[in-house]
């Protein structure tokens, strides 16, 4: 899952976030940080507070797979399936996103705050079904690559 493509195994944490940030799956994990950040602030100013547990618990998990991936801890830790786990985190925070989004954007009449929180949870939500998708084609790549070949022979 770490494409980082080089030996990091001397580069300090520093130095691995930047490279790792600098490849695809990074710069998306980096995106849904950032808008979690953004979205967290714009439920906290509404006058409805209690969507911000979704932003937190999306950023929070994101920060725990950013770390993983950077550090390489998926490769150490052979007893998490870390591909599967990345993709139901995925996928649950792009239904949440778009679910408590769409009610935030229908709800939010002379709320500000809470229709930018929602217009941002949306796009956010769209970061987050990328991220599936692509997490997807990554299983199923791999899956193919891994299939035993035929034996032509009866």
């Amino acid at each position: 899952m770490a494409d980082t493509g080089a030996n990091s195994a001397g580069l300090g944490f520093l130095e691995r976030f930047k490279s790792y940030c600098r490849t695809p799956k990074g710069f998306i994990l980096v995106a849904e940080i950032v808008l979690s950040l953004i979205i967290l602030i714009c439920y906290a100013a509404s006058r409805y507070g209690g969507y911000t547990a979704v932003a937190i618990c999306e950023m929070v998990f994101a920060i725990i797979f950013l770390i993983v991936f950077t550090m390489e801890l998926d490769k150490q830790f052979g007893i998490i399936n870390w591909v599967w786990s990345d993709l139901i985190r995925a996928a649950i925070g792009a239904c949440v996103y778009l679910i408590t989004s769409l009610i935030c954007v229908i709800r939010g009449a002379g709320d500000g705050a809470l229709i930018a929180g929602g217009v941002f949870g949306l796009i956010a939500g769209l970061v987050f079904a990328y991220d599936t998708y692509t997490i997807f084609l990554q299983i199923k790549s791999s899956r193919q690559h891994m299939a035993a070949p035929n034996d032509d022979r009866v």
